[in-house]
């Protein structure tokens, strides 16, 4: 079985994010799409919210999945130690990431080189971003939103509605 993870962060899940999950799926048999806790990065959602909303995105690339004859079982899980062990600890042979840009490149060719050092097993599949999201980032959806922009088109109706709930809250 080939078992492939995408990890983010997923604060929050966005268009993108959902692209390259759909994209993904079609290579592997079984994609764990997994959250990181990652509490440096100070996120806006709890590891709970960012699961919740991922699955609740992951159900509908599963119907068309279905629809389309993939046969790839894709479970949302979270992770708080090394991308590597969490890998080993679900027997994975493939780390999946989407790049968007030059400056992405950089990033995750570190990432692959201190990955490749500490299980020289494991792949990493990288999926360019469609041109319609290579700019978008949930940094920058969250900076939007907050200050009141349109973010119609960089997430689904349900994370927008998350979103704007989280900050009319706070």
């Amino acid at each position: 079985m080939r078992i492939g993870v995408y990890p983010g962060t997923f604060d929050p899940i966005t268009n993108g994010h959902i692209d390259i999950i759909r994209r993904g799926s079609k290579m592997v048999d079984k994609l764990l799409v997994a959250a990181a806790e990652n509490i440096g990065k100070n996120p806006m959602f709890s590891l709970r919210e960012r699961r919740e909303m991922v699955s609740a995105e992951i159900d509908a690339i599963h119907k068309e999945n279905v629809k389309k004859g993939i046969q790839c079982e894709i479970e949302v899980t979270s992770f708080g130690n090394l991308l590597m062990h969490f890998v080993e600890q679900n027997n994975a042979g493939f780390v999946i990431r989407g790049l968007r840009a030059v400056s992405d490149f950089e990033y995750e060719f570190q990432m692959v080189g201190m990955n490749a050092r500490l299980n020289p097993e494991v792949e990493t599949i990288f999926l360019m971003s469609s041109e319609k999201h290579q700019f978008i980032s949930s940094r920058l959806v969250k900076e939007i939103a907050t200050l009141g922009g349109e973010i119609s088109d960089f997430v689904t109706p349900q994370v927008k509605e998350r979103m704007l709930k989280m900050i009319n809250n706070n």
